[in-house]
């Protein structure tokens, strides 16, 4: 299989624009600099690429909306937030190759008219940072970035890096481009959607890093041999973050239309200690959490919707049968507590209220009237939430109560089968 985002990592220095032109660096950008626009944004449509951030939107499609929209200045952002827990993907990318970005937003810039660009790098990554910034530098220097790129008269393009300040919230889109704004970090009322009125209330060009990553390489081997690599519904690779009980944990360059069996079992190396897979948490803190009789779906976007999940950002969280399906629960509803930005009621609340009862649960109080009333809380985050965080945070307990509801039961009459939770109260009341 053809590496496209992977290839020279730890093959280059990070920052050497030199070293990353030998590598075959910034043709996709000369290449795009010799089509028209339109075509550019062609390839791109034709290689079936679905934005890597979460949301899986058509990035063809959305380039295709932008470039439509005639007023301007136009706006280049990548999300680069990476703060969904079990997600490190991007920060491969950005320690490893950092040019295969900016190239993608230089292509980004050049096709849309865009002169300014923002990398919004979570505030945690600082050492990231610093290699992005070098590598920014060293791209001006050779003319890849700043005025006149590569000799062609107009062709400008500044890129700056911004530091988020550890909100999670800020992952989501409106809610980033309020920060680089130098505003508090809260999410917009869409529509207006971004394309249209993103940053300074102008047309915004906004991807995830894999997304911008993957341009490049469309560009210059064309969108369908990318298409080719994957399935008719996704095309090209994913990179993948395997973590928990599994020998093999890292970063995966994979074809889309393995299964998550062989990610787990062939690349991950199989079950730590030799434990049986319990469930497995796809997608984040914010997926869906399923059994191991699930786990030979197709890494696919048509095929993973088609089973009720979302790939979201690519994490695979595996866990044994030593862990406890509530106490795992109580943990992942405690980040979502303390990310909630507040601004509605059915997140900031619900989350409150959430792990209220999952704390119960834990201790062996909690009664049938606190399961009943949890299912419910989370059905009415997920439709009625101002943003994708609420509304995608209980996706984690909706699927382990289907999937795992004998256990929640189980914990109203006191009792725990893997032995993790207290139950220092007084059970089923």
């Amino acid at each position: 299989m053809d590496k496209v985002l992977s290839a020279r990592f730890g093959k280059i220095k990070p920052d050497s624009v030199e070293e990353y032109i030998q590598a075959g660096g910034y043709e996709g950008l000369k290449k795009t600099m010799s089509m028209e626009h339109l075509d550019a944004i062609e390839e791109i449509k034709k290689a079936n690429l679905f934005g890597r951030g979460g949301a899986a939107y058509p990035t063809g499609i959305k380039w295709e909306q932008a470039y439509a929209i005639q007023r301007g200045p136009k706006y280049m952002v990548c999300n680069a937030d990476e703060g969904e827990p079990g997600t490190f993907k991007d920060k491969h990318i950005l320690a490893e190759d950092p040019f295969e970005l900016i190239e993608g937003m230089t292509i980004g810039a050049y096709i849309m008219g865009a002169k300014e660009g923002y990398i919004y790098i979570r505030g945690e990554y600082a050492a990231i940072q610093r290699i992005v910034k070098s590598a920014i530098e060293n791209a001006k220097k050779a003319g890849y970035l700043g005025k006149n790129i590569l000799g062609r008269e107009g062709f400008d393009f500044e890129l700056k890096v911004v530091s988020g300040a550890g909100a999670y919230v800020c992952g989501e889109n409106t809610a980033l481009v309020e920060s680089i704004e130098g505003k508090t970090g809260r999410p917009r009322q869409k529509p207006p959607y971004i394309k249209n009125c993103g940053l300074y209330q102008m047309p915004t060009i906004l991807n995830n890093v894999e997304t911008y990553s993957c341009i490049p390489w469309i560009i210059k081997d064309g969108g369908d041999k990318f298409s080719s690599m994957g399935t008719e519904f996704s095309g090209g690779t994913k990179l993948m973050c395997l973590s928990g009980n599994v020998n093999n944990r890292g970063v995966y360059e994979i074809p889309f239309g393995l299964t998550l069996r062989e990610l787990i079992f062939n690349l991950g190396g199989g079950m730590k200690d030799g434990r049986k897979l319990k469930f497995v948490h796809l997608g984040g803190s914010s997926g869906s959490c399923f059994p191991e009789s699930m786990i030979d779906t197709k890494i696919c976007y048509y095929d993973l919707k088609k089973a009720g999940f979302s790939l979201g950002s690519g994490a695979v969280l595996v866990v044994d049968d030593t862990h406890c399906a509530v106490d795992y629960l109580k943990t992942v509803m405690e980040f979502f507590e303390e990310e909630s930005c507040g601004k509605c009621t059915p997140c900031r609340e619900g989350n409150l209220r959430l792990v209220e009862i999952l704390d119960k649960m834990t201790e062996g109080t909690a009664t049938m009237a606190d399961f009943n009333k949890m299912k419910s809380l989370a059905q009415t985050m997920k439709t009625t939430s101002f943003c994708g965080l609420g509304q995608s945070a209980p996706m984690p307990l909706i699927t382990l109560v289907k999937y795992f509801e004998e256990e929640f039961l189980e914990h109203i009459n006191g009792k725990c089968r893997a032995g993790v939770c207290s139950m220092s109260g007084k059970a089923g009341k």
